[in-house]
């Protein structure tokens, strides 16, 4: 079967690489020259006839397949070198809240703005990585009372719509038309809402360890589902909330976090914080776990973490999210989710699939919550250069 270009379409479950790779702008100079393909814009046409909507990221190569193999070559999936901000400062949003912000790559290059997870974790200087330093204006900004932002652990004017209008007002200050937007976990949860509120401003959207803030994920996690996983670092997280009190853990911690006795705020702080670190991985992490000893970033991580969970994000309904998909369909989507998933369970990012079925949705089979397992980084970096290709072509 083909398109009538002398290109072959190819069923989808003998698919070489994911679709998505298949719009890599590394291979543009392939495109070109090579006579199997009379042109650059054949490979969106290619593309047509490929089901995008669900992917194994594990997929073998089969015989028939060869001729793909020779199309599309391997895309990068590696995490790019370490590289320094050419650029910080600090934006006043409120006349309480101060955020920290930085770029890095190519100041000329495609805006993308990494939305961290937690809310209250903060950024790093890892999360560069995930992006070409060479094509991506790389922008990075701690949220409110997280990171380098303050005031520290803060819970005074700090509100998913807050966020929202921070996020708009770097925009504008940086002097960004429009840009991508990254996030994981509670990163997907604002880069959704955001999304939704300022669709206009949004050319691509990349989300990990989806995250819908409804209350079936929050009951799943806090209060006692996700024990049967892990018992063992259940138990010291149940253990610091007397039994009269664990009808509700989510409630118990919020008012241990908000305690006037600030031992008693360390306290529930580092409880919740490992608990979470330790369920982050497929594999226990090392490095993760101890983030769990370091009381100032708990306190932020927690405190900020259970003020949203307690509002329920603030947002009006459970279903929110999806009940606005509709006002993104248009917007290029890559979704990223591991399928051992404890944090984020894979019934959300289905729930989310289900409602945007347009979305390239890329499930990885062995791997947990976190974006800096093997096979989620290699996804989210594949997916940067699949935006890399829409961008140029765009601009073609």
């Amino acid at each position: 079967m083909s398109l009538g270009l002398g290109v072959p379409t190819i069923p989808p479950k003998t698919l070489f690489l994911p679709p998505s790779f298949a719009h890599t702008s590394r291979h543009s100079h392939f495109f070109t020259k090579n006579p199997k393909v009379p042109g650059r814009r054949n490979l969106a046409l290619l593309s047509r006839g490929v089901n995008l909507d669900y992917y194994y990221s594990d997929q073998q190569v089969s015989p028939e397949t060869m001729e793909t193999k020779e199309l599309f070559p391997e895309v990068n999936r590696n995490l790019y070198a370490d590289i320094e901000p050419y650029n910080t400062g600090f934006l006043k949003v409120s006349d309480i809240h101060t955020i920290y912000y930085e770029e890095s790559g190519n100041p000329d290059g495609h805006p993308v703005v990494f939305l961290h997870g937690g809310p209250g974790g903060g950024t790093t200087p890892s999360n560069r990585k995930f992006f070409d330093p060479n094509f991506y204006r790389i922008i990075l900004f701690d949220q409110r009372g997280a990171g380098k932002s303050t005031p520290h652990a803060c819970l005074e004017e700090n509100t998913t719509w807050d966020l929202i209008q921070d996020i708009e007002k770097l925009r504008e200050h940086l002097k960004v038309p429009e840009w991508l937007v990254f996030g994981g976990s509670w990163g997907s949860t604002l880069a959704l809402a955001y999304s939704e509120s300022h669709p206009d401003k949004v050319t691509g959207l990349v989300l990990r360890g989806i995250f819908l803030l409804r209350k079936k994920e929050i009951d799943w996690f806090y209060e006692g589902g996700a024990a049967a996983i892990f018992p063992d670092a259940w138990e010291p997280f149940r253990d610091l909330i007397p039994e009269s009190e664990r009808g509700c853990f989510v409630d118990a911690y919020h008012k241990r976090l908000n305690s006037t006795d600030k031992e008693t705020q360390y306290a529930a702080a580092r409880a919740w914080t490992k608990w979470e670190m330790v369920t982050s991985h497929l594999l226990p992490d090392e490095v993760s776990i101890k983030r769990g000893d370091d009381d100032e970033f708990c306190l932020a991580f927690a405190r900020i973490e259970n003020h949203y969970f307690v509002s329920k994000g603030f947002f009006p309904s459970d279903s929110y999210l999806l009940d606005n998909i509709e006002k993104i369909k248009h917007v290029n989507t890559v979704i990223v989710q591991g399928r051992y998933d404890i944090c984020c369970p894979m019934m959300s990012a289905w729930d989310l699939h289900k409602a945007w079925p347009e979305a390239d949705f890329r499930v990885v089979p062995d791997a947990g919550h976190s974006a800096n397992e093997p096979g989620i980084s290699s996804e989210l970096v594949a997916a940067m250069e699949k935006f890399k290709y829409i961008i140029k072509e765009r601009a073609y």
